[in-house]
């Protein structure tokens, strides 16, 4: 099987697994920490203070909308007391829709959240990827999922991330920022339009043969005039 067929074929897997019922894996494309740093709009440790469950504008999907006061902001949201996170699925009155890869949230529970705008609303970034559980003892681990992440380029599940101290947390993200930074910078310099070489630039660069074509010329001159 060639390299594109392994993609396709993987690709159809994902897409079935996603339509799949939640009592069964879900497959999913793993992000790195580092894409989810680079790619989110705000980055919050919050406590979800309430959480509400109600149709959309079209009366076809189930949305539930869980607020979060927040502790802290690492990226975005500078100022921002709360936000309102919205997942689909949920419960309305007996009509329940699930939806699988997509983090559920309980009031009173602390989180750490990847967010990324969406036309409903902030919602999670990477689905059960940018969700993360804050215990008591401020352990900051990957929610508990249903989903297997893979990594597409290699064909494999890639093992959930350890739990760390929120404090490694933090500069977990500001390294990551570091390290995105860098490498825009080093993008933005590849694609400048290389300006065209000074004079002085060509002539030092190619010194020494400016100095053999002008030994060249003395020697022929010197040549010329003693006939």
């Amino acid at each position: 099987m060639t390299a594109n067929n392994r993609s396709i074929a993987l690709g159809a897997l994902v897409a079935f697994a996603l339509l799949a019922p939640r009592a069964e894996a879900t497959l999913m494309k793993s992000a790195t920490f580092d894409e989810k740093v680079e790619n989110a709009a705000a980055i919050v440790l919050g406590t979800a203070v309430k959480k509400e469950t109600r149709w959309d504008a079209s009366h076809r999907w189930i949305l539930t909308y869980t607020t979060f006061r927040i502790e802290k902001s690492y990226k975005g949201l500078p100022a921002q007391q709360e936000i309102t996170i919205v997942t689909p699925g949920g419960q309305v009155g007996d009509l329940h829709q699930d939806t699988p890869g997509v983090p559920e949230f309980a009031v009173g529970s602390d989180n750490v959240l990847f967010i990324r705008n969406s036309s409903q609303g902030p919602t999670v970034l990477f689905f059960d990827q940018g969700a993360y559980d804050v215990d008591k003892n401020r352990l900051v681990k990957p929610v508990a999922s249903d989903a297997v992440t893979i990594d597409t380029q290699r064909g494999m599940a890639v093992p959930a991330e350890e739990p760390r101290t929120l404090q490694q947390f933090e500069r977990d993200v500001r390294d990551a920022e570091q390290r995105g930074a860098i490498k825009n910078r080093m993008e933005m310099i590849k694609r400048q339009p290389q300006e065209p070489p000074s004079l002085w630039s060509t002539i030092v660069r190619n010194k020494f043969l400016i100095a053999l074509a002008i030994a060249g010329v003395a020697l022929a001159t010197w040549q010329y005039l003693r006939r």
